[in-house]
């Protein structure tokens, strides 16, 4: 039995990363059957976070502010470098780590069409440049991507006196920094390596 309403929701379920139609039916069926608070309050969850919810115009990271608590409060001494948002809330596990972030939202991808100018490169150099930054540490995804985005960047700072790091290992090749977990990612932070 086709119903419209039903398969419109379960394909909004299914534009969502990872979760296939099995799962987005589950959870079509679970708003069916919850009450109509319960309803109206996810879906004023979802519309309040995309009208509340912006990039820093620091780092780049999801802020409701102008510029996010972490840049009012850190140490701009040292910046820790990352491909999107996601992967600030991981490296947030690491301990020791006083200094800010910055989201490049993307890396360089020739084959996706993605070129330097496609990501925040120019705004951490702004960055680095206003605030005398001394490191940079490169926390960008250990794949192809990761490796040419974190050489590209150290090409550009290394002549301009800034200290570049990368993760030391420990974070696994073609991994992804979000589902690593809080010791893997503090020791990679402590054995991170200039490059």
């Amino acid at each position: 039995m086709y119903i419209e309403s039903l398969e419109k929701l379960i394909n909004s379920f299914r534009s969502l990363p990872g979760v296939g139609y099995k799962t987005a039916q589950r959870y079509a069926y679970s708003i069916l059957n919850s009450d109509n608070e319960v309803a109206k309050q996810f879906a004023q969850n979802i519309l309040d976070a995309k009208s509340k919810i912006k990039f820093c115009e620091e780092c780049g990271n999801f802020s409701e502010t102008d510029v996010c608590e972490n840049c009012l409060k850190k140490s701009k001494d040292v910046i820790c470098v990352v491909k999107e948002p996601k992967d600030v809330v991981a490296m947030e596990k690491v301990k020791n780590f006083d200094g800010v972030f910055h989201v490049l939202h993307g890396t360089i991808s020739p084959l996706e069409g993605k070129g330097p100018n496609d990501i925040r490169i120019k705004e951490l150099l702004a960055r680095i440049q206003k605030y005398d930054t001394k490191e940079v540490i490169m926390a960008t995804n250990p794949d192809v991507e990761g490796d040419a985005t974190a050489m590209y960047i150290s090409k550009i700072l290394t002549p301009l006196g800034v200290k570049v790091t990368r993760l030391a290992q420990g974070v696994s090749m073609g991994s992804e920094l979000e589902f690593a977990d809080e010791v893997t990612l503090t020791r990679a932070m402590e054995s991170r390596i200039k490059i």
